[in-house]
């Protein structure tokens, strides 16, 4: 052999070592977050049941409840595996049936854990009036003989930035503010006293704007409102989801969206309660002054009702307080053994959470690493597409909307209410549509239809005064909020709360909720000014813009999620931003194609290779409190 075949040879070894070291390598950096994530998903697999059983006894003497040793063998070994407890000896047969009863009856849930849900429902309420009852107000306060705001005439564009300014204030409050405090109430405070405060803020604050005589201090009053706003809507949905079984969780994390919607048409059905109530003899505008402060009778009953709910587990357990959890527990669960499963599973996943952070910084993680990175570009894309579709300057303005459009006071405030029903009535597909359609198609299919909507109803400004006119402003209006309703409205937070790593989880949904509020208030204080510079023609063809942008920017940018393991979710964001772009560039004729032209056309390669690169598959954990 030659020297120089001998050197040859050499350097294909060489070679064939780097790329077998290179590929050990991405596959030692890639599974970084997918290692964490299977350890967060089930912190006890592959441990065998000997040693849970030891690990059990010994975190119930550590932890004051040495005199439920044998429960909590049970529901530690349970927890390894909740499906495969028909063939677990140490179980009992009534155990068993407790269990099997579990998966069959997932509705079957002890009257304190309906009562829980009722106390969410109603926050969510109060949440969706805190943003209605403005709409009808507007109509009222502005007059020269109340706050003296009106919206014509030589101050007309200073009256219109005020206008936005005092609807926008609770959410410039919430968005620089409310969301970001809800972290340490809740560390100090609980989930329980958190809502307590929310709810006495949000009850004070509205019989506050009842009583304000100027616009500055309607201003003020409405800017500490967010206060109540912001730390509510951060602590509800979490609060359900730590008290929650898992195989409901979904569920009453959805119902948050729905009870949002509903408050929001309960506000417009005020606004007309009290249209028609006169003045006072010593007080003007009692009218609107009424439709403020109704807001606040729900979360009154809120702030008596929430501390005869449990509370929750997994914030009681972070205070050491296990006694109390496994107490709180066994009142939201049908038996005790699902309480001590669910407490220990509770306890193994908090310290595999606070073994995995160490010291690492997860809000700049949000950012640093990649994965994360494409997770936080998706998340702010339909938080911010869900207030720049526009929905929002309807539910705010849509009574000065109707009254532009040529429909008196009265049948104004009655069309808002149809809106808000609509509203509330086709979010319900959503519970089906949003598993089974999908995040991302539901988005695809539903911008562009609200963008023609939105056309609509401003070219039918263009039509002559008149019932013609009247007609396509109101059916324009009531088909976008049909297509809202099941798309960009349940969507978002749903789409948030999984795309994120169990790790950072908290932290980013933290982040999208804070982008959520923040372009709430910027749609809120331009709407006014946007709707006298460009008139209803420029104004909804400027939302229906934004609409096409949104169609593209989901078509590039946010992948599916619906349905996918922690393993596939690490591997759909880990794929290149560019390389998702190009292939959805790709994917659109093709789908136009094949879907609507009903052309036969090759198959497109996949872009992700799940069941290739993927074995056994995780999914975050129930009984935990990650929503």
């Amino acid at each position: 052999m030659s020297a120089n075949e001998k050197s040859e040879i050499e350097k294909r070894e060489r070679d064939s070592v780097s790329e077998e070291y290179s590929k050990e390598i991405r596959h030692i950096d890639n599974a970084g977050p997918i290692n964490e994530n299977v350890k967060l998903a089930n912190p006890l697999a592959g441990i065998p049941h000997e040693q849970l059983a030891e690990d059990a006894a010994e975190f119930a003497k550590t932890h004051g409840l040495g005199h439920l040793t044998e429960e909590f063998k049970k529901g530690a070994i349970i927890a390894q595996d909740p499906t495969a407890f028909e063939s677990l000896t140490i179980l009992t047969d009534e155990d068993k049936d407790v269990l099997r009863r579990e998966l069959t009856h997932r509705w079957h849930q002890p009257w304190q854990l309906y009562y829980l849900v009722i106390l969410c429902s109603m926050a969510a309420a109060v949440q969706g009036m805190d943003e209605s009852v403005i709409n009808g107000a507007n109509l009222f306060f502005v007059a020269p003989d109340q706050l003296n705001l009106p919206q014509t005439g030589p101050r007309a564009s200073r009256n219109q930035w005020l206008l936005g300014l005092i609807n926008s204030a609770p959410y410039l409050c919430c968005g620089i503010i409310g969301c970001w405090v809800s972290a340490p109430m809740n560390k100090y405070f609980g989930r329980r006293g958190t809502i307590f405060i929310s709810a006495t803020v949000s009850f004070v604050t509205c019989i506050w704007q009842g009583l304000t005589n100027t616009w500055w201090h309607l201003f003020i009053a409405r800017f500490f409102l967010g206060f109540g706003v912001g730390p509510k809507s951060a602590t509800v949905p979490v609060y359900a989801a730590e008290c929650a079984p898992a195989s409901i969780r979904g569920g009453l994390v959805m119902m948050w969206q729905l009870w949002t919607a509903f408050g929001i048409m309960f506000g417009y059905v005020c606004d007309l309660a009290f249209y028609h109530v006169p003045d006072h003899r010593h007080v003007h505008g009692l009218n609107w002054r009424l439709m403020l402060g109704s807001a606040g009778v729900p979360a009154l009953f809120i702030m008596f009702q929430v501390f005869f709910c449990p509370e929750s587990p997994r914030w009681l357990m972070s205070k050491g307080r296990y006694p109390e959890a496994y107490d709180s527990l066994v009142r939201l669960r049908n038996n005790p053994i699902q309480a001590a499963r669910d407490l220990y599973y509770i306890h193994v996943l908090l310290e595999a959470e606070e073994q995995i952070m160490g010291g690492r910084n997860r809000f700049l993680e949000l950012f640093t690493e990649p994965r994360n990175r494409r997770a936080t570009l998706a998340s702010f894309i339909v938080m911010f597409m869900q207030q720049f579709c526009g929905v929002n300057v309807i539910a705010y303005y849509s009574s000065s909307i109707f009254t532009q459009g040529g429909f008196s006071e009265t049948s104004a405030l009655i069309a808002s209410w149809g809106f808000g029903m609509l509203n509330w009535v086709f979010a319900f597909p959503a519970v089906k549509t949003i598993d089974t359609f999908g995040r991302r198609n539901l988005l695809l299919t539903t911008f562009p239809l609200m963008a023609i909507f939105l056309l609509m109803t401003g070219f039918a400004f263009w039509i002559p005064p008149g019932k013609g006119r009247l007609a396509v402003v109101a059916l324009g209006i009531y088909l976008y909020i049909i297509c809202y309703s099941p798309g960009e409205g349940p969507v978002p937070f749903t789409y948030s709360a999984e795309a994120f790593p169990l790790v950072t989880r908290d932290v980013g949904m933290s982040f999208a909720t804070a982008v959520l509020w923040f372009f709430n208030f910027v749609v809120a204080i331009t709407f006014p000014r946007l709707l006298g510079a460009f008139k209803p023609q420029g104004a909804f063809g400027w939302y229906a813009g934004w609409n096409i942008i949104g169609f593209f920017l989901i078509l590039l940018f946010v992948p599916e999620t619906k349905a996918l393991s922690l393993e596939e979710l690490d591997q759909v964001f880990s794929v290149p931003t560019h390389t998702h772009a190009a292939y959805q560039v790709k994917a659109l004729p093709y789908n136009i194609k094949k879907h609507f032209l009903r052309m036969k056309v090759d198959p497109l390669p996949p872009l992700y290779e799940f069941e290739a690169a993927v074995g056994e598959k995780h999914y975050a954990p129930g009984g935990a409190g990650h929503a």
